[in-house]
């Protein structure tokens, strides 16, 4: 992988995802955010059903595009992230940063915790080389 690429996936935030629709195979782009938690990268959200979840669910092969300080297409795979007690420790220190005062996200609200866990999507990614 590409230092510039490696730079961007340890400082950019918001991206673009190229899933495929689950019922209709038609690609799907979307804006989104990921996340850093142990050394992984991960899709995420605020609690709800997604359809790119879905997509993922279904066709866990995606494109990730990177678009801030890098422009670039990365294939990847998608793990969806069910066990408890993983998702709890990606979760904490997920919230923990989005909790941070002056966190790049520019929240101005606390995220709780056990609502992430109770209703957010989480998916690990991996890039394919």
């Amino acid at each position: 992988m590409e230092e510039a690429v490696r730079r961007a996936l340890a400082h950019d935030r918001t991206v673009d995802i190229t899933t495929i629709g689950r019922r209709s195979g038609v690609p799907r782009r979307i804006e989104i955010w990921f996340y850093r938690a142990a050394g992984r990268c991960y899709l995420s959200g605020s609690p709800g059903k997604r359809d790119w979840y879905a997509n993922l669910e279904a066709n866990p092969a995606f494109t990730f595009h990177l678009k801030r300080s890098v422009v670039a297409d990365l294939a990847a795979t998608a793990r969806l992230v069910t066990d408890k007690a993983e998702r709890r420790r990606v979760f904490t220190e997920i919230v923990g940063d989005l909790n941070q005062p002056g966190n790049p996200a520019g929240l101005s609200r606390q995220v709780d915790l056990e609502a992430w866990m109770a209703g957010s999507p989480l998916v690990e990614i991996t890039f394919v080389e």
